[in-house]
């Protein structure tokens, strides 16, 4: 690598999180995405080497894109989570402050006490009172992120 491009992938850590955005939308002529800063970070230094070196071949591109239709395409959005939500009917227990709570997976939601709702977490902040990841309330998701 050349210096001056390690030199910019290094700037990056002791930059505030108003100077990543900055740099942001010089490299990628757009308003940043709303993620962390490590996201940032890593995303930036990787554009840093591509403008400086180029990014994938033709050929990886083709190759990558073959492979994302073999497998049926990479699930984001809404998909994704359609993918990983429990089967429909399955009850969800959780015990909050020694009452127990049970929801119903829909086809279109979640149900709890009668009544339907998009979300688990609408459902968790019903419960909880306050706002909480509902995966992670009901113990689909662990709360840690693992590396």
């Amino acid at each position: 690598m050349s210096k001056s491009v390690l030199a910019q992938i290094g700037a990056l850590k002791s930059m505030d999180a108003k100077g990543l955005k900055a740099r942001w939308r010089e490299l990628f002529d757009t308003e940043p995405p709303p993620y962390n800063r490590r996201f940032l970070e890593s995303r930036l230094a990787y554009r840093v080497q591509e403008l400086a070196f180029g990014g994938l071949k033709p050929a990886t591109v083709e190759r990558l894109a073959a492979l994302a239709t073999q497998v049926g395409g990479k699930a984001t959005g809404r998909a994704r989570i359609a993918q990983e939500r429990p089967i429909t009917g399955t009850r969800l227990l959780r015990e909050w402050q020694g009452v127990e709570h049970s929801v119903t997976v829909r086809d279109d939601g979640f149900e709890c006490q009668g009544r339907p709702y998009r979300s688990l977490s609408a459902i968790a902040r019903l419960i909880a009172g306050s706002r909480w990841n509902g995966w992670v309330f009901f113990g689909l998701k662990n709360q840690r992120v693992r590396p």
